[in-house]
């Protein structure tokens, strides 16, 4: 199975602030891969790195076979590199269409924003309902379903996800991962995500890395790592 992601050897943090240290993962497609690790871990920072919003100081990623190690954000998105930032980040005095419609801002997207659209409103029907209501109006769960469609109106390949949970019901996180579920398989879609629940992410995931003080110490099969006593007693409270 071919990388379409490849991180190898990163350093990274913020100025003189070193966070991430000798990191390398990778992700093929169409595969779900978590990264689980208490917080200040590195977990957001490594995203960060990524797509582009932080510089990695040394080492090298790859992407659908293209060295996006120096790239600026809106370079990254043009290649199908999307991140989902923790707490979804809509603009509360647009439209949900207004928002979606933003995430087709490139020029690729653009050129399909309608039929885009179309599907978007057709895999997320309460968006549909909701479309001229102001985004700072929706529910928790209801911003979260958005920042997830603004981001497949940017064409992903790659579709990385920070703390999707975070904040939302029971119920919610429930409907949220099935959804992220139901794209993967409708669209053939790759994942990267960080999740608090880390239950939920290694049932979610094929494979998943454990971040420490900005360090891989683990690596593993989701399944495996759930019957991990280590990670039982470190992230799981059993």
């Amino acid at each position: 199975m071919d990388h379409l992601l490849t991180v190898d050897n990163v350093f990274s943090g913020y100025g003189e602030i070193s966070v991430l240290r000798d990191v390398s993962l990778a992700v093929s497609e169409a595969e779900v891969v978590s990264v689980i690790g208490a917080n200040g871990a590195g977990k957001t920072t490594l995203l960060l790195t990524i797509c582009g919003h932080l510089t990695a100081h040394a080492g090298k990623i790859m992407f659908a076979g293209i060295d996006v190690s120096q790239e600026a954000p809106h370079e990254t998105v043009t290649h199908g590199l999307i991140m989902v930032p923790e707490g979804s980040r809509l603009f509360p005095f647009m439209t949900v269409k207004e928002n979606l419609e933003l995430g087709a801002y490139h020029a690729k997207a653009r050129l399909h924003l309608r039929a885009r659209l179309e599907e978007v409103m057709e895999f997320f029907p309460i968006l549909a309902e909701r479309r001229h209501q102001l985004a700072g109006r929706l529910s928790g769960g209801e911003r979260q379903m958005c920042a997830i469609a603004r981001a497949m109106m940017s064409e992903p390949r790659l579709l990385m996800l920070d703390e999707p949970s975070l904040g939302l019901a029971p119920i919610m996180v429930d409907r949220t991962f099935e959804l992220i579920l139901s794209l993967v398989k409708a669209k053939g879609l790759t994942v990267l995500l960080i999740e608090q629940n880390v239950s939920i992410a290694l049932h979610l995931c094929q494979r998943a890395y454990i971040l420490e003080r900005g360090v891989i110490v683990k690596t593993g099969l989701g399944r495996d790592l759930l019957g991990d006593a280590e990670v039982q007693r470190a992230y799981m409270s059993i």
